[in-house]
This record gives C-alpha cells, structure tokens and sequence, in this order.
C-alpha cells in the first residue's frame, strides 16, 4: 500500500550555514565591535550571549534573519525569554523543535480522520505515517495539510508506492 510521512524537522545543515553566516556578520558589524556577543549552536538549541538587552535584542535580530534566509522554517524556532542578569549579561535561548509533538500531532491525525479521507494515520516515532489504497488519496492529504496551519512546519518524506 502507498505511503508517506508528516514530519517536522530543521535541516541541520541550513541551521549550521545561517548560524555561521551570523557569526561572520556579528563580526564586522560595527555596533558590536568590542563587545562580547557570541552565538552557540547546540544540537537541539541555540544560546545567544550578550553585554546587555539592545545588544542581545540586535544579536537575535541577526539570527533570526539569517535562518529565515537560509529557509529555515521559523515556526520551529521557540523564542525563550531572556535572562538578564544585575551585572548587565543578557543570555537567551532559541529552541528548535524536531519532530512532531504529541498534542500537535494529534491535531494534524484529528483533522485529516475529521476530513474523511480514506486513508489510515497512525503516529510513529515522532513522525506521522499515512497510508492508504490509491495514490490520489495521499496526495489529497498532502495538499490538505499544506493549506491548513498547524503552527509548526510540515514535511512530507517517504512516499512509498
């Protein structure tokens, strides 16, 4: 039976490129020059550093730019509050989320079962497997779920014949 998967996931590649597009940018800019600002790429977050709040505002300004450029999804970027410190360090994180979480993933099942598609989906491993009979039933799910916002970004990989 056809298949394929919703899933929702950061390239981790693009995620690098714009975050050392940042830090070349973060490097000539004038405003910072002199200032201990540093962008940190972890696997499942990124840590913005700054002397204070404008700068730390203006270094995720950066950031954010650069991977909406590079095509990273930013509904998959979750914006931590910052912590600003009496001394005046500002620290923030941005978290990215990959796969799809329990309730959202839920949301997305609940509306392709409400819609009445004939297909089945089942959640799998933080991903979503539809299957059904017929080619055309699956690609009505995907031009579906592409026309509906569910607040996080939607892939569809594996489509197996």
């Amino acid at each position: 039976m056809p298949s394929f998967d919703i899933v929702s996931e950061v390239d981790k590649q693009e995620l690098d490129n714009a975050l050392n597009q940042a830090r070349k940018e973060l490097a000539t800019r004038f405003d910072f020059r002199g200032t201990a600002a540093e962008i940190l790429g972890e696997k499942d977050k990124i840590t913005l550093i700054a002397e204070d709040a404008a700068r730390l505002r203006g270094l995720r300004e950066i950031v954010i730019g650069k991977l909406s450029k590079r095509g990273v999804d930013l509904r998959n970027i979750e914006q931590v509050e910052p912590a600003i410190s009496s001394v005046g360090h500002a620290r923030q994180e941005l978290k990215i989320q990959q796969g799809l979480e329990g309730n959202k993933a839920k949301e997305i099942i609940q509306a392709i079962k409400s819609h009445g598609f004939k297909v089945q989906s089942q959640l799998q491993d933080r991903q979503i497997r539809v299957t059904g009979k017929k080619k055309d039933d699956l690609q009505a799910v995907i031009q579906f779920v592409r026309s509906r916002d569910f607040s996080v970004a939607t892939n569809f990989k594996n489509f197996r014949d």
